[in-house]
């Protein structure tokens, strides 16, 4: 085949997959829902797959959601303070896996920067022995308000190179953490981080023996028998469900409720539905070896 029949081949590929799309938005959407719709009626008729369409959904929510709306609330942050030993600041980052770190004086709204586990190394790689200074390794932070649109943020992030901000409330007070890999997650679903350890379904993960997380479609019958709890299936299939009801409404993520002396707290959710979630156990819950059968 010549290249010129090729070249026409591709174009008339091109041509009918626009021709296709053409024909899916030809009603003209006239809002946000509409869009939607017609999104998904272009993945039944296979113009794209299922995860393509939940991504371009997340792109739309992620152009109408703000700051406040994914932030990790302040209390919730993993901090180091100024005066921290070099003990405490590696228990702080072997402990909690991250690789940001807001360093903060007397309290959580005097931030005075950000240390990135990486350049810590630097500490042990130069064969220091003694004397470290946390305050030796602080770099400056980003804040930003709480009313900030995330995709305006994500593309702050791009610039910047920061891949975390300090969120402020309107009196200038530490309300909260964002992080690139949260506005990412609302456009691609769930990033399991390196550290986290899955069962088989991937729908548990294990941080320690009484802190667990939970991916909110899990069946709470196998929910069960991971965590060794009894919660009732006969109202409710999923955990996400269960959760749900206990609240009484649609929590956003930071929330927290009890049942049973389980602990649990919205890790991510959106205008829908909860999608993961925080699960802290009233006692220990040991893996299974192959000799529990």
């Amino acid at each position: 085949m010549s290249d010129d029949k090729q070249t026409d081949n591709d174009s008339n590929g091109i041509k009918g997959l626009f021709g296709r799309i053409g024909q899916a938005f030809s009603g003209e959407p006239r809002d946000r829902v509409e869009l939607v719709d017609v999104l998904r009626e272009a993945q039944r008729r296979e113009l794209f797959d299922v995860d393509a369409q939940a991504m371009l959904e997340g792109v739309l929510e992620v152009s109408e959601m703000q700051v406040r709306d994914i932030m990790v609330p302040r209390g919730q942050m993993v901090v180091i303070r100024r005066d921290d030993s070099l003990e405490e600041v590696l228990k702080t980052v072997i402990e909690s896996g991250h690789s940001r770190f807001p360093v903060i004086g007397e309290n959580r709204d005097e931030v005075t920067g950000v240390v990135l586990a990486k350049d810590l190394l630097r500490y042990f790689a130069e064969g220091q022995v003694g004397g470290f200074n946390v305050r030796e390794y602080i770099r400056p932070a980003s804040f930003i308000p709480e009313s900030k649109r995330l995709n305006v943020l994500l593309s702050d992030f791009r610039n910047s190179r920061n891949h975390m901000a300090l969120v402020v409330d309107e009196y200038g007070g530490v309300s909260g953490l964002v992080t690139i890999e949260d506005v990412l997650e609302q456009i691609v679903g769930d990033i399991d981080d390196e550290t986290d350890t899955q069962d088989d379904e991937g729908d548990l993960t294990r941080h320690s023996d009484t802190r667990f997380t939970v991916r909110a479609l899990m069946p709470v019958e196998d929910f069960n028998e991971a965590l060794g709890c009894e919660f009732s299936d006969e109202e409710f299939d999923t955990i996400g469900g269960l959760v749900t009801h206990a609240f009484g409404h649609l929590p956003k993520r930071g929330e927290t409720t009890a049942m049973n002396g389980y602990r649990f707290r919205v890790l991510r959710a959106d205008s829908r539905r909860i999608h993961l979630l925080e699960v802290i156990t009233p006692k220990a819950v040991r893996p299974k070896s192959d000799n529990d059968d």
